[in-house]
């Protein structure tokens, strides 16, 4: 559940006065997300989205997030815009938590996506990363490798709670990835949680991306990598390498790989299924029971990380080679 603080209808109307947004009719919390608080009201203008950042967000970091919508949406990516405040701010308060109203936008998420809605996101990631270019404002990657021995380090000596031998197994891991990931590829500004829930489509068409609020700026391709591990993977653990290729194909129609970065596509998968590994298997170990928050069983990216490591090619993901 994705409602950590709460709101009521005085303080809310206050909110909305200070906006160009009509009269609130009703609102009502979004069940979905593990980040921050948010809600659907529906207004005299129409529906739109509030979010109230939690602590977990810095708010030094919402300049960036809210800024990169706006720069995107501006050279015709289709995501959530932010609104100004009658004063020009895009920033807000209520309830103690900063705050932002922004744009709705129409679609679903695809509970099975097929081949077809997975190019569909390999071409709206590419344009993302095509239209992420000149946007000024810069924000480090907090979930790379440094990050990833800080989790780490809090949860390595409960690892083996979770299966036995866990602890030894990453340990490795870190050291190899450590020793191996690329250096100089292409960069610039990455989504880096494009998750089905992520991503809206109308029917088989995409409608759009949303939550933009683990962006920063990474190599551009270690963000196919994370779609490639959200996005073509069984639930039974498998690699579905039809839609690999579909998802791949429809990224390169748009942006073309350059031969480093096909090279270094095993090795970053790799590291994109240990960064959710190690965060789901920290809010596992130290997720209260009765908590309003469904932790995610850390052992499905363990999985998907052990497939990676049999992987020589990037032709075994389903790249054809350009």
């Amino acid at each position: 559940m994705a409602v950590y603080t709460d709101t009521n209808e005085v303080d809310l109307k206050a909110f909305l006065a200070e906006y160009e947004a009509g009269e609130l009719m009703s609102y009502k919390g979004i069940a979905e997300g593990v980040e921050n608080s948010n809600f659907l009201l529906h207004t005299s203008t129409g529906p739109l989205i509030l979010t109230l950042y939690e602590k977990r967000t810095d708010r030094n970091d919402l300049p960036f997030f809210l800024g990169l919508m706006h720069h995107l949406a501006a050279r015709g990516l289709s995501c959530p815009l932010p609104l100004p405040r009658k004063d020009g701010a895009l920033l807000g308060e209520l309830s103690g938590r900063p705050a932002a109203l922004i744009s709705f936008l129409e679609g679903m998420w695809l509970r099975k996506p097929e081949a077809r809605h997975c190019r569909e996101v390999g071409v709206a990631l590419a344009q993302m990363h095509v239209a992420g270019e000149g946007f000024e404002l810069t924000r480090p990657n907090a979930l790379s490798l440094e990050g990833w021995q800080s989790l780490w380090q809090k949860s390595k000596d409960r690892a083996d709670e979770v299966e036995v031998g866990l602890e030894e197994e990453i340990g490795a891991e870190l050291t190899f990835l450590a020793a191996h990931w690329p250096k100089d590829l292409p960069a610039g500004v990455i989504h880096a949680d494009l998750f089905p829930d992520n991503v809206f489509f109308l029917g088989d068409s995409l409608s759009g991306l949303i939550d933009f609020y683990f962006a920063c700026n990474d190599f551009l391709v270690y963000d196919l990598s994370i779609c490639l591990n959200a996005w073509c993977f069984e639930k039974d653990g498998s690699y579905n390498i039809t839609k690999g290729m579909a998802m791949l194909e429809g990224y390169q129609s748009v942006r073309p790989l350059s031969a480093d970065e096909i090279a270094a596509l095993p090795v970053l998968s790799r590291g994109s299924a240990l960064r959710f590994f190690l965060t789901r298997l920290y809010d596992w170990l130290t997720t209260p029971e009765g908590a309003l928050v469904v932790k995610k069983d850390p052992l499905e990216y363990l999985k998907k990380l052990r497939f990676h490591r049999q992987v020589g090619k990037s032709a075994e993901y389903g790249l054809h080679i350009r």
